[in-house]
C-alpha cells in the first residue's frame, strides 16, 4: 500500500475513534458518519477494522462499557437504567446483557464490590504491578484544562514490556531526524484497569513543537478538556498499580466522573526506554463534575 494511503486510512480509521468518543453517549448513526467522512460504509468498516484490529461496533461496545464500570461506582444516586442511558443504551435489558458478558457480572453485583475481584484479577496478570509497593494515598492532583494535542503516533496492541520496541523506533525517528524538542505521550485507548491487558491498545505518541515536511508516522489529536493531572515517579508496575488506584479509589471519592475521552500520561523520563525501567510522569485522567 502507497505511503498516502496509508496515511489517508490512518486519518479515516482516527475520525472514526474521534466520532466514538465524543458522541459514544448517543445513539451513534453510522450512515451519518459514512457521508461525514464521504466514504462507504463499507470502506469505513474495513479501515477501521485494519487499524484497530476490531470492528467499529465492538469499539462502541467496548468504550461504553468501561464508561459504564466507572459510572456505575462514581455516580452514586444515579439508577442502573439512568447510567445505561448515559453510555448510550436505549434499552436497560440490552445493557445488562452487554455488562454480563464483558464483566461476568450483573450491574448490580459489580456495584457491591463485584468490580474489586474483577480487577484484582486483572492486576494479578502482571507480576510487576502485583508485586509493586508504590503507595499513591498521599498523591493529590492538579485541576487543569488542557489544550488540544497533536501528535506522531504508532499504535501497540498490548499493555506490556513489548511496548518498549515500539518506543524505540519512536527515538530512532527523533534521532535521526535530530529532533530536540518534543514531548512523549503515552495514550490509552483502553482501560488497563478493566481489560485484559492483552486486549488493550495503548499509543506511543511524540509532541513536536513544529510539525515536519514527510513525517514517517501519522498524526492524529489528543483531545482538549478538563483533566486531574497526577505528577508522580516510579518504576516499571507501578503505573499499572496507579492506574488501579486511581480509577477504584480517587476517582470513587472524589465526587468527579470520569469522561469518554481516553487519559494519557506525558513522560519527562520514560521507563519503556530506561534500562532501570525509571520514569517521571504525569498522568491525565479527563474528569467532569
Amino acid at each position: 500500500m502507497k505511503k498516502d494511503t496509508l496515511n489517508n486510512h490512518r486519518k479515516i480509521a482516527n475520525d472514526i475513534m474521534y466520532y466514538i468518543y465524543k458522541y459514544v453517549d448517543t445513539d451513534i448513526n453510522l450512515d451519518e458518519l459514512s457521508n461525514n467522512l464521504s466514504v462507504s460504509k463499507f470502506h469505513m468498516h474495513r479501515v477501521f477494522k485494519s487499524e484497530f484490529g476490531k470492528n467499529i461496533y465492538e469499539s462502541i461496545k467496548t468504550i461504553r462499557l468501561q464508561k459504564a464500570s466507572s459510572l456505575l461506582l462514581t455516580n452514586k444516586n444515579s439508577t442502573i437504567t439512568q447510567i445505561a442511558r448515559m453510555c448510550g443504551y436505549s434499552s436497560h435489558t440490552s445493557f445488562i446483557k452487554s455488562f454480563k458478558e464483558k464483566f461476568f457480572m450483573t450491574p448490580t453485583s459489580w456495584k457491591k464490590d463485584g468490580y474489586k475481584n474483577y480487577i484484582f484479577d486483572i492486576l494479578k496478570k502482571s507480576s510487576s504491578a502485583k508485586n509493586s509497593t508504590a503507595n499513591f494515598s498521599s498523591l493529590s492532583p492538579n485541576i487543569i484544562k488542557m489544550k488540544e494535542i497533536k501528535a506522531y503516533y504508532i499504535r501497540h496492541q498490548g499493555y506490556n514490556r513489548s511496548i518498549r520496541t515500539t518506543w524505540q523506533k519512536l527515538q530512532t525517528w527523533i534521532l535521526y531526524n535530530n529532533i530536540t524538542d518534543f514531548k512523549q505521550i503515552g495514550l490509552y485507548h483502553d482501560n488497563p484497569t478493566v481489560t485484559p491487558l492483552n486486549e488493550c491498545s495503548y499509543i506511543a505518541c511524540i509532541s513536536l513543537k513544529d510539525d515536519i515536511n514527510n513525517p514517517s508516522f501519522p498524526i492524529f489529536s489528543i483531545p482538549a478538556g478538563v483533566y486531574a493531572r497526577f505528577d508522580f515517579s516510579g518504576k516499571y508496575g507501578d503505573v499499572l498499580k496507579f492506574m488501579n488506584w486511581v480509577y477504584f479509589e480517587w476517582l470513587i471519592e472524589s465526587g468527579y466522573e470520569t469522561t469518554t475521552n481516553p487519559p494519557y500520561a506525558i513522560y519527562h523520563k520514560n521507563h519503556f526506554l530506561s534500562d532501570e525501567e525509571e520514569f517521571k510522569l504525569s498522568y491525565y485522567i479527563p474528569i467532569k463534575l
